[in-house]
Parts: C-alpha cells; sequence; structure tokens
C-alpha cells in the first residue's frame, strides 16, 4: 500500500489537531461567536463518557467507546463533534471504508470538512485497490481538489505556525493522489504532471518515482523511453527515506534491467543508468541510445571499416559463409580452382624453418587472432625466412579446406607474394687446399 506508513504517521499527527477539544467540566462548552442554539449534555453520564473517549489513546478501546455513545444516545447536541471522533478514529484503526463513509457523513453536516477532505483523500487508493469502484476516483478528486483550493489556509484548531509543518506534507499527497487517480484513468499527461509535483516538493519518493516510469512509458513515445527508465532505475536503487521496500526496489531492478537490455540492446552502460538514477530528476546531459541508432551506427562503422580495409573485409565475409551451414557448397561452386582477390594475414609458422614451401597464415578479419585458418603452397621454395607475426600479402588459388577449425589451403605463385623479406644466406667460400710440401 503506497506511502501507508508514512501517510499514517501523517494522519496521526493531524488527529491531536482535528479532534474536537474535550470540554472539561459538564455545561462548559465555549459558547459560539453567533446566535446559535447553546449545546448541552444530555446529562453528567454522557459528557463523562464523550470525556473518557477524548483522553483515550487506543483506537480499539476508543471505538467501542463511541459505539456505546452512539447506542445510549442516539441523538446529542454534540453530532459534529462525534462525527469527527469517529472518522479520526476509524483512520488511527486503518479501516479504509468505515473511514470514508463518516468522513461523507461528516460533510453532510459540513461541505467544507477539512477533516473529512483529508481523511477521503488519505484512503482513496487503498480504498480504490480494494474495489475498484470509480466513484472512489471522484470522491478522492473531489477531496484532493478542495484541499489544494484551500491550502494556503490553515484547517480549523490547525495554527499558522502548525500548518507551516503539516501543509509540506498534505500538500504533496494531494498532488500524489491526483497523480494515481489520473493514472488510473489512464490519462496518462495529467498523472505525469501531477506526480511531478510531488517529486517537486518531496523528492525522495520511490514510489511515485516508479508511478512516474510507469505513466511516461506508457505515453508510448519512444524518444520519452530514457526518461521513464531513469525513473524506475531511481524506484530501484534509492533506499532513503520515502524509499520502497526491499522487496519492491527488487522488483523494480530487475524489470528495469530488463527494459533497458531491450531498448538498448545489451547490459553495456546501465550500470552508469543507475548512477545518473542517485539525482533526484535525470541530469541535464541524460540519455540512453537504443538499440536501432547503435545498431545504424555500428553499421556505418562497418561500411567505414570494409572501405578502408578491404582485405580484411573480404576475409571477414568468406570466414563466414565458409563456416556457415552451406560453407562446402560454396567452396566448391564459388572458391575452388577460382583465383582469390588479395587476402592479408600474419605468419604462424613456415615449414621448414627456413626456405619454406608452406606457411601457416592468420589471415585478418578486423580481430587479434593469431590462430592459422589458411595455409599457402609454394612450387618453388621461398628464399631465406621471416620472423612470426611478419605481415604478408597474397593472391592464391583455393585447392581445399576444412570448416572447423577453420583452414583453407591456397595454391601460391611467389611472385603474387608480397611482404616477405627473407633472403638465402650465401655459400661460404670453399677453404684452399695446398700441396704437401709446397712453400710459399
Amino acid at each position: 500500500m503506497l506511502l501507508q506508513r508514512s501517510k499514517i504517521l501523517l494522519s496521526v499527527t493531524l488527529l491531536g489537531m482535528l479532534w474536537v477539544p474535550a470540554v472539561r467540566m459538564m455545561g462548559q462548552a465555549t459558547p459560539p461567536a453567533s446566535p446559535a442554539p447553546q449545546k448541552n449534555w444530555k446529562d453528567r453520564a454522557e459528557f463523562d463518557l464523550y470525556d473518557a473517549i477524548t483522553k483515550d489513546t487506543n483506537p480499539k478501546t476508543r471505538l467501542e467507546k463511541l459505539q456505546q455513545w452512539l447506542t445510549q444516545y442516539p441523538t446529542t447536541d454534540y453530532s459534529a463533534e462525534r462525527k469527527t471522533l469517529l472518522v479520526t478514529t476509524y483512520a488511527a484503526s486503518n479501516l479504509p471504508k468505515e473511514t470514508t463513509e463518516a468522513a461523507k457523513q461528516l460533510l453532510a453536516d459540513d461541505p467544507k470538512s477539512f477533516t473529512a477532505f483529508y481523511y477521503i483523500m488519505l484512503f482513496t487508493q487503498p480504498l480504490y485497490l480494494a474495489n475498484q469502484s470509480p466513484d472512489v476516483l471522484d470522491q478522492g478528486e473531489k477531496a484532493a481538489r478542495a484541499i489544494l483550493d484551500n491550502i494556503n489556509t490553515p484547517p480549523p484548531n490547525v495554527t499558522e505556525e502548525q500548518w507551516k509543518t503539516l501543509r509540506p506534507q498534505v500538500e504533496p499527497l494531494a498532488h500524489m493522489n491526483l497523480g494515481f487517480i489520473a493514472m488510473q484513468r489512464k490519462n496518462w499527461d495529467a498523472a505525469e504532471a501531477e506526480y511531478q509535483k510531488t517529486l517537486q516538493m518531496t523528492p525522495n519518493n520511490g514510489q511515485v518515482d516508479y508511478w512516474m516510469g510507469f505513466v511516461i512509458a506508457s505515453q508510448k513515445k519512444v524518444d520519452r523511453i530514457p526518461t521513464a527508465l531513469f525513473y524506475f532505475a531511481r524506484a530501484a536503487t534509492y533506499e532513503g527515506t520515502g524509499a520502497m521496500d526491499p522487496a519492491g526496489r527488487k522488483t523494480a531492478l530487475d524489470y528495469v534491467k530488463r527494459q533497458y537490455k531491450t531498448y538498448h540492446g545489451s547490459d553495456d552502460g546501465f550500470n552508469d543508468l543507475l548512477a545518473a538514477a542517485k539525482n533526484p530528476a535525470p541530469p541535464p546531459d541524460f540519455k540512453i541510445t537504443d538499440a536501432a541508432s547503435l545498431a545504424g551506427k555500428q553499421l556505418e562503422k562497418e561500411e567505414e571499416w570494409k572501405k578502408s580495409h578491404p582485405q580484411e573485409a573480404m576475409w571477414k565475409g568468406l570466414k563466414e559463409t565458409l563456416t556457415g551451414p552451406d560453407g562446402a557448397k560454396y567452396f566448391e561452386s564459388s572458391m575452388k580452382g577460382a583465383g582469390v582477390p588479395p587476402l592479408k594475414g600474419k605468419v604462424v609458422k613456415l615449414e621448414p624453418a627456413v626456405k619454406p614451401k608452406t606457411i601457416l597464415l592468420a589471415l585478418e578479419d578486423g580481430t587479434d587472432s593469431t590462430v592459422a585458418n589458411a595455409t599457402l603452397k609454394f612450387a618453388v621454395a621461398l628464399p631465406g625466412k621471416v620472423e612470426p607475426g611478419t605481415e604478408l600479402t597474397f593472391e592464391g588459388i583455393p585447392e581445399s579446406f576444412t570448416a572447423n577449425p577453420l583452414m583453407v589451403v591456397f595454391n601460391v605463385d611467389k611472385d603474387k607474394l608480397q611482404g616477405w623479406t627473407g633472403k638465402n644466406t650465401p655459400a661460404a667460400a670453399a677453404p684452399v687446399r695446398r700441396r704437401p710440401g709446397k712453400k710459399r
């Protein structure tokens, strides 16, 4: 039940101010300012019962005494005081239906009763969640608007100084209820506006953050999804006064994590969202890039890479095809025996190590792989040797291949090889042999 604990605490604070002051001596009610019938107790027993009610701090036993007063004195000059006490006692007992019905009776006598409006507003949410009645929303809206219309005036029995403390609690509660009512009616824009007012007055309010995310997401405007994700993340991570309970925060965290991945395309940057949610509102530079935009940017990068790395791009495409389900068919029909445009790779191994006729090459495709995936075969041995990692470019004729692990065998003419720097070592001069006995 949304913020019910904090709302009940506020309710308890107001109880002492909204109760009608007890008349300590029988027959000593304060004379009215304007001519009106003088109020009197039926007898001493009625006064003693009233006095006992106002002194009782236990809602359960106080309610029992109120029921006794109703039974023993169906009519009384203190009907308004009794109705007010019934409202506040039902509220203290956390009985939404009974509180609201008693408040309606109070409004029948006093159409401007702050007490009635306040408690109808206070219990709008739990009462609606219990029965889904549109009437509950209607009466809740009327009560919240009545309170806001008179928000600058302290309620009866509340001083200006007391109202300075209570107004910052009552006013956001009224806006929160209007937001809740608009949300139930699927009036998303109005709900967002009311929740925005609530959060401006009370920035740390986990449940309202969650509802703010919900109503923004419900508007189905793609450009506003990042803002909705922010408020979901705020609800999930805020742990101070006004936070949702741990179970609610966990549910919110699981939800926002799934929605973020759906929108962004991956979990990358999710911790940045959680860090941003430490603020009560989205920072000015807050943004989340959607998956489609990321894909478009990635495609642009790939196209640029292909233009600047044609050989690597060629091999990347061939590798994807050869390792696919139709790789063998493609090799036989389109590669075997046919010339392949220049490819580039790095030396992994020479066979033999000097004057090789075979080179194992790791063809480059934009990755840092050092695993050989091409075998270059030469009819004539190459001169000397080169070190592993030497970059070579070649044009060859594919002879055969295996898909797993990938290996393509090329027949290569040494004239079609570039980057080979190996040289033959000059043969050592034969030693001079002297004839026996001959001197210089």
